[in-house]
C-alpha cells in the first residue's frame, strides 16, 4: 500500500487559505484517492480543548509553545500517521511551520527551542507539499477587521504579522521544493487554479 501525502495549508490570518482546502478535498476526492481534513492546533479531542486555550487565554510565550506541540504530538498519534499510513491524504490547515511562524517571529521564542521540539515530536514526518497564502500584511489586517470576532492572535499589531510574514517566506525559500506560494492579494478564482496546479504536482 502507497503512503498517503501530508498537504499542509500556513500564511497569515486573513489570507484565505482556509476557504479553499475544501475545494481541494473535493478535488481529491473527484480523483478516487481517499482524503481527510484536519487543523491545527486541534484535530483531536484532546487538541480541540488546547485550542481554546491556546487561542484566547493569554500565557508566557513558551508555555504556548510547548501546548502547541503537545497537541500537535496527539494529532500526530491519533489522525495524521494512521490515516498516512493506510494510504490517506491528509489536508491540514496548518502545521509546524506556523509554530516557527507565530512562536518564533511573532512571540520571539528562540528558533533552536522549536527545533528540539520538532525533532522529538516528529523527526521523520514532513509535509509532502505546503501551501504558503501570501500577501501584503496591511490587506491581511483588513480583512480580519470584517470577518468574525478576533482571536488573540489575530489582535496583534502589524508588527507582529510582518515578523510572521517574513518568518513564512524564509522558510519557503530554505524548502523550495516543498513550498508552493499562493498569491492570495487576487481573485479568488485565480487563487483556486493556483491551488489546483500546486496538488496536482504531487500526485
Amino acid at each position: 500500500m502507497n503512503k498517503g501525502k501530508f498537504i499542509t495549508f500556513e500564511g497569515v490570518d486573513g489570507a484565505g487559505k482556509s476557504s479553499h482546502i475544501d475545494e481541494v478535498i473535493s478535488f481529491l476526492e473527484l480523483q478516487k484517492i481517499d482524503v481527510i481534513r484536519t487543523r491545527e492546533p486541534g484535530g483531536t479531542k484532546l487538541g480541540e480543548k488546547l485550542r481554546e486555550l491556546l487561542l484566547h487565554d493569554e500565557m508566557d510565550p513558551e508555555t504556548e509553545t510547548l501546548l502547541m506541540f503537545a497537541a500537535r504530538k496527539q494529532h500526530i498519534a491519533e489522525i495524521i500517521k494512521p490515516a498516512l499510513d493506510k494510504g490517506v491524504f491528509v489536508v491540514s490547515d496548518r502545521f509546524t511551520d506556523a509554530t516557527y511562524a507565530y512562536q518564533y517571529g511573532g512571540k520571539q521564542v528562540s528558533y533552536a527551542k522549536i527545533e528540539v521540539l520538532e525533532s522529538w515530536v516528529h523527526p521523520e514526518l514532513k509535509a509532502d507539499l505546503t501551501l504558503l497564502f501570501d500577501l501584503p500584511v496591511e490587506i491581511s489586517i483588513e480583512r480580519l477587521k470584517k470577518n468574525r470576532s478576533p482571536d488573540k492572535f489575530e489582535k496583534e499589531d502589524e508588527s507582529f504579522f510582518n515578523r510572521l510574514r517574513n518568518v513564512y517566506l524564509d522558510l519557503a525559500r530554505q524548502n523550495p521544493k516543498r513550498y508552493k506560494i499562493i498569491n492570495a492579494n487576487q481573485a479568488i478564482e485565480s487563487v483556486a487554479q493556483d491551488v489546483i496546479k500546486a496538488i496536482k504536482t504531487i500526485l
